[in-house]
């Protein structure tokens, strides 16, 4: 199971990395071009919501089953002292936390707007810095 869903985190990382960037760069083109914010950016913006919605879920349910977790009772805080079991029990869950975080509050804030600049720069405002905290914590050397 944890071999499965490994594999399915790290496909499913490079396909909410790619719409992340594909609904800001539509974000600062709507900004730039002064478009209507309409139901194509709303579902752009949605799915990019979701997919990264449940990446956060499917790495919540690899953290429990991961064998990583099992360092936390070997190790106690000492886990703190080891940096690579510190990536992956402290600093990648809670840094993507906050990506999910961020990301969120730009959809709910884009719904409160009226202007559709507004609605555009809270989209790209927030998803990029969502963006940039995914990939401040990714595993890169061990990733796939």
């Amino acid at each position: 199971m944890y071999t499965l869903l490994k594999t399915a985190h790290s496909y499913w990382a490079f396909a909410v990395l790619i719409l992340l960037f594909f609904a800001i760069t539509n974000a600062f083109i709507g900004i730039v071009k002064k478009k209507t914010f309409d139901s194509s950016d709303f579902r752009r913006s949605l799915f990019v919501l979701i997919s990264s919605h449940i990446q956060f879920l499917i790495g919540l349910i690899l953290y429990f089953v991961s064998p990583w977790f099992g360092k936390w009772s070997a190790l106690g805080m000492g886990v703190m002292k080891d940096s690579q079991a510190r990536l992956y029990l402290v600093e990648h869950p809670i840094t993507n936390l906050i990506a999910i975080v961020l990301i969120t509050m730009g959809w709910s804030m884009h719904k409160r707007q009226s202007l559709d600049v507004k609605k555009f720069s809270r989209i790209g405002i927030f998803y990029f810095l969502g963006l940039l905290l995914l990939l401040s914590r990714i595993p890169w050397n061990t990733w796939l």
